[in-house]
């Protein structure tokens, strides 16, 4: 069981909530992972029970998913949250027959889901994405939630001792090859950050310009940004943002308003910016009230009405399904071009 931390809205969903993730050890610490403990502790409350359930490796006081389907009486008894990239579709094989939503982070991995597969998108883009792939599934926009750390009091950016930070995970060669040693080169105070960091938002409160470039990374990777948390991280944090406008990083980042451009054409061009940033942050910053409307969606209490609406509507859709109802299905792509084709045939004949 997770400690109920904020009890702000009444009980959504009688069926208990188990949230599958692979193992919650250094071995799987990301974003992803983090995201995963912070909904499931957003959701208690929300449900009659809410429990995480490691697939991958055992873990002491925690339930094992095979463990639990080999025991499990009533199939339908649990929703089941699944959200682990490559392994969501073994996940629903495992699954099949037993109400499960997909909370889906980034896009791209190829694989489609089964019919009648509710998702749960993190950003506009995976909802984008999945509505595109998955039309006649249940659909509801869950942005990820912010965790306070970030959007506690700090100092301004004037006056805190790092110049420019960056985390070495995901972000470009370019940043790392040229565009660092350049700063340096401008006697700028520059961290590289690599390895996981405990507290990520005090480091984010020392810094006053964070860069962020993850196209290249994803591109290599060939799937998306599913959301883009350090930008807004940082941005809560009271940082200037360079970041690339990629995949969900658009849902959020605007250029020239909230976030600005790396890797904006030249070197020089960053260079001068970056610079500028860092000498006078204040002029670099979004206005307070922007941000204020930027990060309100992202507030753990608005993220956790998100799930309170979101858990109603995929109850309720499993209660028809286990009821005897057929889910409707997508069509598949070459079917829908095909069936033009013919048409088309049939008019002009």
């Amino acid at each position: 069981m997770l400690a109920v931390p904020r009890p702000w809205l009444p009980e959504v969903s009688s069926r208990p909530l188990r949230f599958l993730v692979p193992g919650t050890g250094s071995r799987f610490r990301c974003g992803g992972l983090s995201v995963e403990l912070q909904s499931a502790a957003l959701c208690q409350g929300l449900a009659s029970d809410v429990e995480l359930v490691t697939y991958r490796c055992r873990e002491s006081g925690r339930p094992f998913l095979r463990d639990l389907l080999a025991s499990e009486s009533q199939p339908g008894s649990s929703l089941w949250i699944v959200s682990w990239g490559f392994h969501v579709p073994g996940l629903l094989r495992q699954l099949r027959g037993r109400p499960v939503a997909y909370h889906a982070h980034s896009s791209g991995y190829g694989f489609d889901l089964p019919a009648g597969v509710p998702v749960l998108a993190v950003s506009r883009n995976t909802l984008g994405y999945w509505g595109n792939r998955a039309p006649r599934s249940p659909l509801q926009l869950v942005p990820n939630p912010l965790d306070p750390a970030f959007t506690a009091p700090s100092p301004p950016a004037s006056e805190r001792h790092l110049d420019v930070l960056v985390q070495l995970r995901k972000n470009s060669d370019y940043v790392c090859d040229q565009l660092l040693p350049a700063l340096r080169h401008q006697g700028l105070r520059v961290e590289l950050q690599q390895g996981w960091v405990d507290d990520l938002a005090d480091l984010f409160r020392s810094a006053r310009v964070v860069l962020y470039d993850s196209a290249d990374h994803w591109r290599r990777a060939g799937v998306s940004e599913g959301f883009g948390l350090p930008p807004l991280e940082a941005l809560a944090s009271g940082c200037v943002v360079f970041s690339s406008f990629n995949h969900a990083l658009a849902d959020t980042l605007d250029p020239g308003h909230n976030a600005w451009q790396i890797g904006r054409g030249t070197l020089s061009s960053d260079l001068e910016r970056i610079c500028s940033a860092v000498r006078t942050p204040a002029q670099w910053l979004p206005d307070p009230s922007a941000l204020q409307r930027l990060l309100a969606p992202h507030q753990e209490q608005a993220v956790q009405q998100r799930w309170a609406e979101a858990l109603v509507v995929v109850n309720d859709h499993w209660d028809r399904l286990l009821a005897g109802e057929p889910a409707l299905r997508s069509m598949e792509p070459w079917r829908l071009r095909w069936g033009r084709r013919l048409s088309r045939l049939y008019r002009s004949g």
